[in-house]
């Protein structure tokens, strides 16, 4: 009995591990993540918020091909604690019950989700940590109706600047009203002025264009240091997320979609705008560029004399 206490208020790690159905399976965990938020059925707990605090395990599925530490390829911290702030936004909960099911819900349609354990506690409704705990596997999704989770990505807002722009001794003024958008914000550029080394081979020079890209986003950050070279979509969703103003680096992107771009990286203005079209972009701002043909959202042209963004 006093182990069955003790596991009873262990950490949702050590539950998953003594209750684990065909032996440990890998986890992930985010521990003791607070948030200031209105929650609760009492009166008093209304127009005003309080600390709640967080304790999530996710037991995944091994992946069977190799990681190639790839943020891209596994369960990212950033998808729990995601799951956390969107079934928060959706709207004001009475039940800490209710949002825990809700969190598991949003983690476990993850492809390498298995089962997961939720720990949510409010920290200021007494002298010690008041909360509930719940363990929600896949198959609990079976026998749910599917709810449709309101859609809360962000919706970036793409510019392209030329090497024109990215010289500009406007830049910095540029970016200030870039920053003040509603809206997050990612940065494409194109080749530098110096021609990239020539392959002869179309693969190989396609992975040397991409490259070349990427040296001359590193260009523009080095011109100011808000802008932050980003490469995988996990750290774009993040920027994003955390109002960043991010450059991209198109190569791993690129290279990975399974709906790559029909135009190589030697036509960068159509590569901003396929990329555009693939993160769901609100629109695409070119800075001293003619748009190309049939683009996937739509585009804003600036000459680089006038442009006030």
């Amino acid at each position: 009995m006093s182990n069955e206490i003790r596991l009873a208020f262990a950490h949702p790690s050590a539950r998953a591990d003594a209750t684990a159905p065909d032996g440990p399976l890998d986890r992930i965990s985010v521990r003791d993540h607070v948030v200031e938020v209105e929650i609760g059925a009492f009166q008093a707990e209304r127009g005003t918020t309080q600390r709640v605090s967080f304790n999530v395990v996710v037991e995944v599925r091994p992946l069977t091909d190799p990681i190639d530490d790839d943020v891209d390829r596994i369960l990212s911290y950033d998808k729990v604690t995601e799951a956390i702030h969107a079934a928060l936004a959706e709207e004001r909960l009475n039940l800490l019950e209710t949002l825990a099911d809700r969190i598991a819900e949003r983690i476990l349609w993850e492809p390498q989700a298995v089962r997961t354990f939720v720990r949510i506690e409010k920290l200021d409704r007494g002298p010690g940590a008041l909360g509930v705990e719940i363990v929600r596997s896949v198959s609990d999704l079976k026998t749910k109706p599917v709810t449709p989770h309101h859609d809360t990505a962000p919706h970036p807002h793409v510019v392209y600047l030329t090497n024109a722009a990215i010289r500009s001794p406007n830049l910095a003024r540029w970016l200030d009203q870039l920053e003040a958008r509603a809206e997050p914000v990612i940065l494409c550029v194109g080749h530098a002025d110096t021609a990239a080394p020539q392959t002869g081979h179309r693969m190989t020079q396609r992975r040397v264009d991409l490259l070349a890209l990427e040296q001359n986003a590193w260009v523009l950050a080095g011109r100011d240091d808000r802008c932050v070279v980003v490469g995988s979509r996990t750290e774009l969703d993040w920027s994003m997320k955390n109002g960043q103003i991010s450059v991209w680096a198109p190569s791993k992107i690129v290279l990975d979609a399974v709906d790559g771009p029909t135009t190589g990286p030697d036509d960068p203005v159509a590569l901003a705008s396929w990329f555009a079209g693939h993160i769901d972009a609100s629109d695409l701002l070119l800075i001293g560029e003619t748009p190309p043909a049939n683009p996937p959202v739509p585009v804003l042209v600036q000459d680089i004399a006038q442009s006030g963004l």
